[in-house]
């Protein structure tokens, strides 16, 4: 592991989690909890499988990231992110909410994992009716599909399909954030190759966090 050589927290934080793909690693772990080798593989398309064995031990090394043993059925080893690991959530947040502008634009060819978008969605939305029933949004974008729920003021995303969605929206994922995030119309999005199913009524329970929806806009 290189290192900057500074007395500055910012350059030995560096060098412990600058190297390229050491972050995403952390990013996996963060959203997945426990992970086998094989699902940080499928997140992490690109990576060199020899990388990723490196970056895994450099984190292990520096106390970021253990190994446990899972029981059966699995019986397989698991990473996961230590206490002094998860501590790195925060920085990430930040950076994926200053990474939204950069979102505006998707390059032809770029990789899109449901999981990606589900952690991003819990930073960006809000609950504009938090006394009201609990309104459920199936996404169907990206790899697997993204149940919505808001509820009680606070807006949660995880994977998989939603028998009784109250909507269901179905295309790329840049208009759907876009529509999620009011900063664009049904029409609008409609015309890009999404689909909405249901009741579009219950897209008006989300609303963008004002800082979210400043860093989309910006782009």
């Amino acid at each position: 592991m290189r290192s900057y050589d500074e007395y500055c927290s910012l350059a030995k934080a560096l060098d412990l989690v600058g190297d390229r793909w050491t972050l995403l690693v952390v990013r996996e772990l963060s959203l997945r909890g426990p992970a086998r080798y094989t699902d940080l593989r499928n997140g992490l398309p690109g990576i060199a499988t020899n990388l990723l064995a490196d970056r895994l031990r450099d984190l292990e090394a520096a106390g970021l990231v253990a190994r446990e043993e899972a029981p059966p059925p699995v019986a397989t080893t698991l990473f996961k992110l230590t206490p002094r690991g998860e501590g790195l959530k925060p920085a990430l947040d930040q950076l994926m909410l200053w990474g939204l502008p950069l979102m505006v634009e998707d390059k032809e060819g770029d990789a899109v994992r449901s999981h990606w978008l589900a952690g991003a969605i819990e930073l960006m939305l809000s609950d504009t009716r938090a006394d009201d029933d609990p309104v459920t949004l199936e996404l169907r974008t990206g790899d697997e599909p993204i149940a919505v729920v808001a509820k009680g003021g606070v807006v949660s995303a995880s994977l998989g399909a939603v028998g009784d969605a109250d909507a269901i929206l179905t295309g790329p994922p840049r208009p759907i954030l876009g529509l999620l995030l009011g900063l664009a119309e049904r029409a609008d999005v409609e015309a890009q190759g999404v689909a909405i199913e249901g009741d579009p009524a219950a897209l008006s329970r989300f609303a963008a966090v004002d800082a979210a929806a400043a860093a989309f806009a910006a782009g």
